[in-house]
């Protein structure tokens, strides 16, 4: 137990890094400020595991820990207090959110090199997984709520920290405001659990969510699923997610990868309990909504040029395999392709960022190819990278993936075919698009030209290049952006003021860390056996209400359906062999596709006409009607109280004459009373 009572310095040091670094920041520099965020991050990194060698070392009833720093609102005989709720499902989530962050600070040391503004990318680095933490370990609603907010604030400064540029200013913009409207439905279910049980503490309103009313725990879990539509990036409201790559590319791999996006994932796995009492169809709702989000992205991802936008849309459909996996009730499996995830979508990202590096900020890949010549440990990261989210075995994707979709099909209650059949689907399209994009960044011919004697500058460009990331990144991304619409054929060719070279140790060691976790993290919950099922008995106090499989699903099945999966990914790969590095047929890239099928464009369509009309009408009609008949009201109480002044003349007799005359109506009063 004394262990469990270091839980306060995991999200302590990262906030002390903050504090540090908003302090002393500008005086430390570069690299000094990035190493002191990099150390906080580590070391709460390292908290955590004592934490969590201390949680395994109780008993599994046991494994359950509040600690109250203090107490914040008191209010009569309610009150909330700065709590932490150390258990299984809040001890994993930290393990790989400080894990993966310390990573991704540690390559963004290289990353950053020569950017002006080096410390504060790192202040806010540190604050983002403070308030990430907060979020994870809270032991009530307003505490989560907290680091809700304050993880949304944080992407706000990190994706339009390049803010001088319209776009990535916009984008920021965006991701903030999209968020608000899933920030809605949390506040609603607070107020609603408040309402029905007294509290917000999660040990009191899950453990009486047995005593809701049906109609009570189904607005809540509606609302708490509104709130994780919102910070997942689910149907309909993904469209931030995408534009978030404007941020620099450590961002985008922090936020889509551990920490953020999987707010909305945790959220409705720690309120199982409250779901389990909803009503029937709000489970099926939750997973066709999952379902179809990873189908629409993956769809989406086929046609996409920039490096990065693939794997944006790549995280949208990855996130709703987990929300499927939620809304079949099979939470350990979305929290194991939540882990997963993180190790191999991170390494995707950072691979892609140590690709942008190297070919001099460049992000269309179609001006690229043949890269792992020149990034050898870029390449051979990145390929593991593939190959994990692929689902190829005994990659950790495989384990994950292949888990979801067997109780897609086969779990009690609520799996079905069709979800399996979607899933299926898109396991396919994901191969073929990670395939494509493989084949198209490190195989096939260069589609780039070096200017002829440079090559032997590049170390010293390097540096250069670094410090013009913000300018030039920017500059990919208008030429991406201005490049959607056309077939890939008519790329311009590049030509690079030097060699594409392998980036700094800073870069490719936790390229090689994520490389490792990515390849054997499926060994945390291996199917061959029941003993195998490490981290379903690691989770089990957590999730009291993990969904069973039917009877249907047997040994044979399992293994059926294992190598059904397999093959799809087989499939997709060999499309993409057969098209980008056989050239046996012309690419499909629909135009529709690269457009996102036009979504996003309609939303802002509407925005900009309807709907800016519509709030126009809106605000009219609070200002006359609303703000009318309250400024009416106040101004009848105005003139009647100028009509009534005159009445008070300030003389003592004329008052006096008043009581007089009043006393004698009173007398009056009484004696006619009487006499009649």
């Amino acid at each position: 137990m004394e262990t469990l009572e270091l839980v306060w310095l995991v999200p302590a040091l990262p906030l002390l890094g903050f504090l540090a670094l908003l302090v002393f920041g500008r005086k430390l520099g570069e690299p000094q400020a990035g190493m002191l965020a990099t150390a906080m991050i580590g070391g709460s990194f390292l908290a955590t595991v004592a934490v969590f060698i201390g949680l395994v070392g109780e008993p599994e009833e046991s494994r359950s820990f509040t600690q109250t720093l203090f107490e914040w609102i008191p209010v009569g005989g309610w009150q909330v207090d700065v709590g932490f709720l150390v258990d299984p499902l809040s001890i994993t989530m930290c393990l790989f959110v400080t894990g993966v962050g310390t990573l991704i600070h540690l390559y963004s040391i290289g990353y950053m090199h020569g950017d002006p503004h080096f410390s504060k990318f790192f202040l806010y680095l540190n604050l983002f997984v403070f308030s990430m933490l907060m979020l994870v370990l809270g032991n009530n609603l307003l505490i989560t709520f907290l680091g809700w907010e304050g993880v949304g604030a944080c992407s706000y400064f990190l994706i339009s920290f390049w803010f001088t540029d319209p776009e990535k200013a916009s984008a920021g913009k965006k991701a903030f405001v999209t968020n608000r409207i899933g920030d809605w439905g949390f506040m609603v279910a607070i107020f609603a659990s408040f309402a029905a049980l007294g509290s917000i503490t999660y040990t009191e309103i899950l453990g009486g969510a047995g005593s809701l009313p049906e109609t009570t725990a189904t607005l809540i879990a509606m609302c708490l699923f509104v709130g994780a539509i919102g910070k997942s990036a689910q149907f309909p409201l993904f469209v931030w997610l995408p534009d978030a790559m404007a941020g620099p590319t450590p961002v985008s791999a922090l936020i889509h990868a551990a920490t953020m996006v999987t707010s909305g994932v945790y959220l409705l796995t720690r309120v199982n309990p409250i779901i389990a009492e909803a009503a029937s169809w709000v489970q099926p709702v939750i997973a066709w909504t999952g379902a179809f989000t990873a189908l629409f992205a993956a769809t989406i991802a086929v046609s996409q040029r920039d490096i990065k936008k693939v794997l944006a849309y790549s995280t949208v459909s990855q996130l709703g395999y987990m929300m499927l996996a939620v809304g079949v009730g099979a939470y350990v499996p979305a929290v194991f392709h939540m882990i997963t995830h993180a190790f191999f979508k991170a390494l995707l990202f950072l691979g892609s960022g140590s690709v942008i590096h190297g070919m001099h900020e460049e992000q269309d890949m179609r001006r690229m190819g043949n890269l792992r010549k020149y990034m050898p440990i870029t390449a051979g990261t990145f390929i593991i990278g593939w190959l994990a989210i692929a689902g190829v075995p005994p990659f950790s994707g495989f384990f994950s993936k292949d888990e979801i979709l067997l109780y897609a099909a086969h779990a009690e209650g609520t799996g079905n075919w069709a979800l399996y059949a979607v899933g299926l689907v898109t396991a396919l399209l994901t191969a073929f698009y990670m395939s494509r994009q493989v084949f198209m960044v490190f195989f096939g011919d260069e589609r780039f030209e070096v200017e002829s004697g440079d090559h032997a500058d590049t170390a010293e460009e390097t540096s250069d290049d670094a410090a013009e990331g913000a300018e030039a990144e920017a500059e990919a991304d208008v030429d991406a952006t201005a490049d959607a619409g056309a077939e890939p054929v008519e790329a311009d060719t590049l030509v690079l003021h030097g060699e594409p070279h392998e980036s700094p140790w800073t870069m490719w060691v936790p390229l090689a860390v994520l490389a490792v976790a990515a390849a054997i993290g499926g060994a945390i919950q291996l199917p061959f056996a029941k003993d195998l099922h490490f981290l379903e008995d690691w989770l089990h106090p957590s999730i009291p209400n993990e969904v069973h499989l039917t009877s249907a699903a047997t040994t044979g099945m399992k293994v059926g359906l294992a190598v059904l999966a397999v093959v799809a990914g087989a499939i997709g790969i060999g499309i993409a062999y057969a098209i980008y590095i056989r050239k046996q047929r012309e690419p499909i890239e629909p135009e529709i596709l690269a457009e996102g099928w036009k979504y996003d464009s309609s939303i802002s369509a509407f925005m900009g006409g309807p709907g800016r009309k519509g709030f126009e009408a809106t605000a009219t009609f609070d200002k006359t009607v609303v703000d009318g008949a309250v400024n009416g009201v106040a101004g009848l109480v105005k003139r009647t109280g100028e009509g009534l002044r005159g009445s008070q003349t300030g003389f003592v007799r004329s008052y006096a004459l008043g009581i007089a005359g009043g006393a004698v109506l009173l007398l009056a009063y009484f004696i006619a009373q009487v006499t009649f």
